[in-house]
């Protein structure tokens, strides 16, 4: 008689050191774009020194930041075998906050505000995710 003992498991890779970069720049991210209507706040206010000392310095900055979290969520996915949709979302935050930026230089608030207001809720979602359960599942776990 033969008979079968139960293999192991395999092992499932999951994001570990990609996950912590991506929440790393994922953080400074939200307290960047969280600046920015606080620095508008005290521009409209009445300190016009505001919106050229910090509103258009963190504004640029943003951008940059954006590009790190790219390269950060794309680490995530690729070598960490997370989630496809945290690199795709933040190439899409990347491409909003150049339009922002540029309608921003163009005092076009009919589109500037209301794209900082959506840039700000999804930097934070983002980075509320990025501390939840699931954000540590590989992409064959999150599949099940």
């Amino acid at each position: 008689m033969i008979t079968l003992e139960p293999q192991p498991a395999a092992k499932v890779r999951r994001p570990r050191a990609s996950l912590h970069v991506l929440r790393i720049t994922l953080i400074l991210h939200t307290a960047f774009v969280i600046a920015q209507p606080i620095a508008a706040g005290y521009f409209l206010s009445g300190n016009v020194d505001a919106m050229t000392s910090v509103h258009s310095t963190v504004g640029g900055t943003i951008w940059m930041i954006a590009l790190l979290q790219t390269v950060a969520a794309a680490c995530y996915t690729l070598a960490g075998r997370g989630r496809i949709w945290p690199a795709l979302v933040s190439v899409l935050l990347v491409v909003a906050e150049f339009v922002q930026l540029t309608f921003g230089y163009l005092q076009n608030f009919a589109v500037h505000v209301p794209l900082g207001t959506a840039i700000v809720g999804t930097v934070c979602w983002m980075t509320v995710w990025s501390f939840r359960r699931t954000a540590r599942l590989s992409r064959r776990e999150a599949k099940r």
